[in-house]
């Protein structure tokens, strides 16, 4: 029997997604046993024509040839899934979502005419069908064998949908936000990363993208009513990763949020 093939397609990202497929190392002869991989530039220069079983989709979408040849992985692809922030969410890139991208070309390049880009940078999942979008800054490659494996078995990733928060008290950490004082978006951010930057003492980033029902905009009123953030601090932390994340764009845009308790109705 003929074994799925598995393609790796790369947008506006910085690679690290795939990189993360590479570090498996050992437990790549357990893929390679499970998928031909077909289509994966970042490995080898062999490229067979699709279509393809998996789709693995690294990066966002900036430009208009970008809108063109997503819509023909998709068409070629049987199943799309989207890695990393960049895919899932714009990336850091979507910080110009929030800026005047023309100033910016003019700020950054001597011959910003030559610049040819979208004034946004989207996830993949706002141009085409997506079957899974697997999140991290760069993902966790034991995560990403978890869904290679899962869907050429023909089932669902079984993958942690605890907050960060879990995996500190997993860890024994003691809370940075409560006992330091530290912003923390671990209460509202996807366990995978093992609370990394917890345990060395310091917030959650939110790296891993917003979980899935978080009260995000809670969370910001009680960090800034509660905790003493202020709003340029909120903006900081909303403008990262994930900033053009669907949860974190109300705080990320700079509009009004939040009512103070006193102001709140009884």
């Amino acid at each position: 029997m003929n074994k799925p093939s598995l393609a790796v397609f790369k947008f506006a990202s910085c690679d690290g997604c795939q990189l993360s497929l590479l570090d498996c190392e050992d437990e790549l002869l357990k893929v390679a046993e499970r998928v031909e991989i077909a289509n994966f530039p970042e490995a080898s220069s062999r490229m067979l024509p699709g279509p393809y079983d998996i789709a693995l989709v690294e990066g966002s979408i900036t430009t208009e040839d970008d809108e063109e040849r997503i819509q023909e992985i998709r068409a070629g692809s049987r199943i799309l899934i989207c890695i990393g922030a960049c895919a899932t969410a714009g990336g850091i890139q979507a910080l110009r979502n929030y800026a005047d991208i023309e100033q910016m070309a003019r700020d950054v390049y001597p011959q910003p005419a030559y610049i040819d880009t979208l004034a946004t940078s989207t996830a993949i999942s706002e141009h085409v069908r997506v079957d899974y979008e697997l999140h991290g800054c760069p993902i966790n490659k034991h995560q990403l064998l978890e869904v290679i494996l899962a869907f050429t078995a023909g089932r669902r990733p079984r993958l942690a949908r605890d907050s960060v928060c879990m995996e500190c008290k997993a860890a024994g950490n003691i809370c940075v936000m409560v006992a330091q004082g530290e912003t923390c978006l671990g209460p509202i951010t996807h366990a995978g990363c093992g609370a990394l930057c917890p345990s060395f003492g310091r917030g959650c980033f939110g790296c891993y993208g917003v979980k899935e029902q978080a009260e995000v905009e809670s969370f910001f009123t009680f960090m800034r009513y509660e905790r003493g953030m202020t709003e340029s601090q909120a903006l900081a932390a909303a403008r990262s990763f994930n900033a053009n994340a669907p949860a974190l764009r109300v705080i990320a845009s700079d509009r009004k949020w939040g009512r103070r308790r006193e102001d709140s109705p009884e």
